[in-house]
This record gives structure tokens, C-alpha cells and sequence, in this order.
């Protein structure tokens, strides 16, 4: 521990995703506050690091049917299938707000197939204030959700394919947990052209109602998220770290179960460079600046005076 006194206003908490330089390294995770003004009545969304919105598909989909979220004893299924109004709607109704947010914006894409993405990424690549955009190749909740997420091969084809139709916002690959090994994946992402990986999307999960004897979600299986999955996210974040993302100078956005500042803390040991928080905005949608306050606290008191010297310091 370094003695040397300093204060927790000194502290940095910038970072940089890439070249995407962020104010602090905790920003929302997709499909948990819409596409900005959702979440603009509950917290100040210029104290995160960066936004991450719902997802947008070439058309409009309607998501799966009722029941859709099901709560479990520690933390969340959920099975809305990706339900969005399309690029066009999103062009209309969500980018002007999106203008004046006042902090970087990234939008999660998602498709049926590598044309979708690419029309998708190239019309996003064209708006100014879309900082970067999120492959979702690893949804559980759809049935082609995992179609290129689970498969090397095919996730570079994808990632390369969308690359040469982004030359200005950040490509983003968000990893499957859904795989045998999560690092033949990442390096297959990086491979294509990613910039950033982000790390874990849910994992599949399943709710029997007892008194039914049927399925809790109308879509009999799910994502889990929250408290959770976070110790299946850490390793997964690490190893990724480990053996692929750190010799790429790739950095990695973490993510699954985190609440707290300790949980932060934990996915910067294990290689994050940022981190997303999603289940837990349901409970405390105030929960990025609470964790910000705390990596302060935190740095200070170990005499550190910059976040990403925790970055994959793992011991």
C-alpha cells in the first residue's frame, strides 16, 4: 500500500476504451435504462461514464411474450427478445435526445444476419454523437440470439464484415458466457477488427412455477443476471484478460452482477478497464455514482491516485 496522502477528490477516475476517453469507468449496461430519457428522471446522466442503450434491430421487433422478467432468489431472468422500434424509429425518436445527454453513447446492435449488422452499424457510424456500438451476438433471449456469439468462425467473419462499415465510432464485441471456452471467442472477435470486448452477457437460466408445473417465462427459458453470474463473470473476464485481451492491447468492458464499489474493484483485478452495471439499476438506480463515490474513497485510502492502476493487477 502507498502511504502518500491522497485526497478522494484528487483521485482519476478517467479511462480510455480504446481512444474513447470516458470521465469514469461505470456506465449502464444495455437493455436496463432504455435509450437515455427512461433513466434521466432517476440519476444525472452526465455522471456516468458512458451509456449503453437498449438494442436496435433493422426493423421493429416486438420482443417475446408476457412473461418476460421473472425475479429469482439472487437476481434476475429475463426473456424480452430484444424488443425495439428499428433503425428508422430510433433514427427519429431517440438520437435527439441522444445529442444532448452530454455523455459518450454507445448503442447495442443486434441482427439476423451480417447484412443486418452491417446496415444496422454503417447508418449508426454516420451519427456524430454515437460514441460506438455493441455487437450483440450473445442474447440467450431470441432464437438466432447465439448464432454467431458461440461459433469462432463465424464471430470473425461477423465482427470483420461490420468493421469495414465502421471507420469512427468504437466496435464492441459482447461475449457469450454461453460457450466452452470464452477465449477462443474473444480472440476470434479481436481477430475481426473489435476494439473492445465487453464481458458477460447473461447466462441461460430457467423458473419452474410449482403450482403450474410450467415455465415462469412465456419463453420457457431466459437470461440470468445479477449477483449471480458475477462470479462466472470474473473468471471469464480474467482468463479473457489473461491469455487474449491484454497481449491485443484490447481493453475490456466488465460486467455481471456488479453493485457495488467492491465488485468494481474486483473486475479491475481481474483485467476491466470499465465496467457496466445493469440488474442492479432496478434496485438503486443511483448505483454508478455510488460506486464512483467509492472507488474514490477506495484509491484515496490506499494512497492511489488513478483507477487504471488497478487494471489486471490481479495477484
Amino acid at each position: 500500500m502507498n502511504d502518500s496522502a491522497i485526497t478522494a477528490a484528487e483521485v482519476d477516475l478517467t479511462v480510455d476504451l480504446a481512444g474513447l476517453a470516458l470521465r469514469n469507468p461505470v456506465m449502464t449496461a444495455s437493455g436496463t435504462s432504455g435509450y437515455g430519457p427512461e433513466h434521466a428522471e432517476l440519476m444525472d446522466l452526465t455522471k456516468l461514464g458512458a451509456f449503453v442503450t437498449k438494442a436496435v434491430s433493422v426493423e421493429p421487433r416486438k420482443g417475446n411474450p408476457p412473461e418476460r422478467i421473472v425475479e429469482t432468489s439472487a437476481g434476475m431472468l429475463n426473456a424480452i427478445g430484444l424488443a425495439n422500434d428499428g433503425l428508422d424509429g430510433f433514427a427519429a425518436n431517440k438520437v435527439p435526445f441522444i445529442e444532448s445527454m452530454g455523455t459518450p453513447v454507445i448503442v447495442n446492435v443486434v441482427g439476423h444476419s451480417v447484412e443486418e449488422f452491417q446496415t444496422v452499424c454503417r447508418r449508426l457510424d454516420g451519427i456524430e454523437c454515437i460514441a460506438g456500438v455493441e455487437l450483440n451476438v450473445s442474447c440467450p433471449n431470441v432464437a438466432d440470439g447465439l448464432e454467431f456469439g458461440t461459433d469462432p468462425v463465424r464471430l470473425r467473419a461477423l465482427v470483420s464484415a461490420v468493421r469495414g462499415c465502421v471507420s469512427r465510432a468504437k466496435l464492441i464485441v459482447k461475449l457469450s458466457p454461453n460457450v466452452t471456452d470464452v477465449t477462443a471467442t474473444a480472440r476470434a472477435a479481436i481477430e475481426g477488427g473489435a476494439d473492445v470486448l465487453s464481458a458477460i452477457n447473461t447466462v441461460v437460466g430457467m423458473a419452474i412455477n410449482v403450482d403450474t408445473w410450467k415455465p415462469m417465462l412465456a419463453n420457457r427459458t431466459g437470461g440470468l443476471s445479477g449477483p449471480a453470474i458475477k462470479p462466472i463473470a470474473l473468471n471469464m473476464v480474467h482468463r479473457v484478460y489473461r491469455d487474449v485481451a491484454k497481449d491485443a492491447n484490447v481493453p475490456i468492458i466488465g460486467m455481471g452482477g456488479i453493485s457495488s464499489w467492491r465488485d468494481a474493484v474486483e473486475f479491475f483485478l481481474a483485467g476491466a478497464t470499465a465496467v457496466a452495471v445493469g440488474t442492479a439499476l432496478f434496485v438503486e438506480p443511483t448505483t454508478p455514482i455510488r460506486i464512483c463515490e467509492g472507488l474514490r474513497e477506495y484509491l484515496s485510502k490506499r494512497g492511489m491516485s488513478s483507477v487504471r492502476d488497478l487494471v489486471g493487477k490481479l495477484q
